[in-house]
């Protein structure tokens, strides 16, 4: 490419998460200042381009559900700031929040529990067209037929209840609602794991076509890893409320930096095939420490099976490495 070719295009950036924190005071008293916090989510930082699938993956516990409601503003803020499309909405009140709630759109773990059991199918995705006025009256009718269209339900179920839907079919029309609001982002909270296989299947596929058509862009959260190695184009993996590495998707699983996300790696069941030998599994010993109380220096410190002195004491920050990812570790498993 000489000096005169055009320059590929970079997509722009549709969130900017800057040194995010999310703290609950825990073991109130009557004094003030009393009790400790649980550092949910703390001092995460990342951004998320228009059109890639970021997944965040994790131990349960770990933050990954905290940080995906605080970044759609279901839950305050305690620190840092919360860009979309270069505006801070960090502390916008609600009418402040109400166009970029159409921008980014939560779907969740268990559609049983997001659906209104009261309310025909067809209403509940017609709901958000008529409260943010996304269609004139007589346009919502034919835009629920075409959302339910989109996701793979017949028209006619709109005059059911959610009770007579499968797991599935239920949240294909908790997906039908949020696009509804014709979102760019789309936070996805554990979106398969209480499916079938089959059906799993089903819908992680869902998610690929909806993003080739739609142009969407997702942040998927998962415990299950192969999922997120099949849908995700970058991966985030967290440890006790903060981002421990993030790079692309191929690169984190075939050769991670971090040793939490080599343990979680190895841990991926895979088919033993003729002549070759089994992933070597690692055990990680010790527990979990408190989000009340985490290990001075590195978190993960008291279960890494390659601490250093200098990673009881000093708390290592994420940094670049040279293919492009970056790592919170003193000791990469890969040159920095």
């Amino acid at each position: 490419m000489n000096a005169f070719s055009p320059q590929p295009a970079i997509p722009p950036r549709i969130l900017d998460v800057l040194n995010l924190s999310k703290y609950y005071k825990i073991g109130r008293t009557m004094l003030p200042g009393s009790g400790s916090l649980v550092r949910a989510v703390d001092d995460v930082s990342f951004s998320v381009t228009e059109g890639e699938t970021l997944g965040l993956v994790g131990e349960s516990g770990c933050g990954k559900s905290t940080l995906g409601r605080c970044i759609t503003r279901l839950y305050d803020v305690t620190e840092g700031r919360l860009m979309v499309e270069g505006v801070d909405i960090t502390h916008a009140g609600r009418k402040e929040l109400q166009p970029f709630r159409r921008k980014m759109q939560m779907i969740f773990q268990d559609p049983s529990a997001s659906l209104n059991p009261r309310r025909r199918v067809g209403d509940l995705i017609a709901e958000p067209l008529r409260v943010h006025r996304i269609r004139p009256p007589g346009q919502i009718d034919a835009r629920v037929r075409e959302l339910m269209g989109l996701v793979g339900l017949p028209a006619e179920y709109a005059d059911r209840y959610p009770h007579e839907f499968s797991g599935g079919q239920r949240q294909r029309i908790g997906i039908a609602r949020a696009l509804a609001m014709e979102p760019r982002l789309i936070v996805a909270d554990e979106p398969v794991s209480a499916l079938d296989v089959s059906v799993q299947a089903q819908i992680v596929n869902l998610f690929a076509d909806l993003r080739e058509r739609l142009g969407l862009t997702y942040i998927f959260i998962a415990h299950d890893l192969s999922v997120v190695r099949q849908v995700s184009t970058r991966t985030a993996v967290m440890y006790l409320g903060s981002i421990v590495e993030i790079g692309l998707t191929d690169t984190v699983f075939d050769r991670p930096a971090h040793p939490y996300t080599e343990a979680l790696i190895s841990a991926i069941p895979e088919p033993r095939r003729a002549g070759q030998g089994r992933r070597e599994r690692i055990i990680l010993e010790g527990e979990v420490p408190s989000p009340a109380n985490p290990p001075k220096g590195c978190k993960f410190s008291t279960r890494c099976p390659a601490v250093a002195d200098r990673c009881r004491t000093e708390r290592p920050t994420l940094r670049p490495l040279a293919d492009g990812r970056s790592v919170a570790c003193h000791f990469p498993r890969v040159p920095a």
